[in-house]
């Protein structure tokens, strides 16, 4: 099948599809915040983004950079193909809990060793991700763990009909 027809590439803006396939880990200077419950779970100038092809990018914030009172492992795991097997957190603040909103690879497989310990968030099992001060919004379809923002151009994997991609 075809690839899909790209969305228009806007000032400042980058396109999924110009991603690698396998990904790309680069870190990123700007400020990431994740918040749930009115509590700054994570906030970081030290993340990690995760570039792939027609995903926008995963974010990784290293440990020392999140409150780690409020993150409980939760059961199961997956394993991704590049990246090996994730173990699954669930977030815990006050009376409200988020089960398996965030997740971290404690041994990444190669090149992905930077990856290890640090957590990533599911956007909409939290109640604000944010990058540069802009909210983002979750990738489409609540499988995939991408923050979409403005600098960023799709269509994005998740969305309906994308699965074969």
């Amino acid at each position: 099948m075809a690839p899909p027809r790209r969305d228009p590439v806007g000032p400042g803006q980058e396109s999924v599809w110009d991603y690698p396939r396998p990904p790309r880990l680069e870190p990123d200077r700007r400020l990431v915040e994740v918040v749930f419950n009115g509590h700054v779970v994570a906030r970081t100038t030290r993340a990690l983004r995760l570039l792939e092809t027609s995903h926008p990018p995963t974010w990784y914030i290293p440990p020392d950079d999140i409150d780690m009172s409020v993150i409980e492992v939760a059961s199961g795991s997956s394993f991704c193909e590049w990246k090996g097997v994730a173990t699954y957190h669930t977030v815990v603040v006050g009376s409200r809990r988020a089960e398996r909103a965030a997740w971290s690879y404690a041994s990444p497989a190669a090149p992905f060793e930077a990856l290890a310990d640090h957590l990533a968030f599911y956007v909409a099992a939290m109640d604000a991700c944010t990058v540069g001060g802009e909210r983002a919004r979750p990738q489409p379809g609540g499988f995939y763990g991408g923050w979409v923002t403005s600098d960023l151009a799709g269509p994005f994997k998740g969305e309906p009909g994308t699965w074969h991609w």
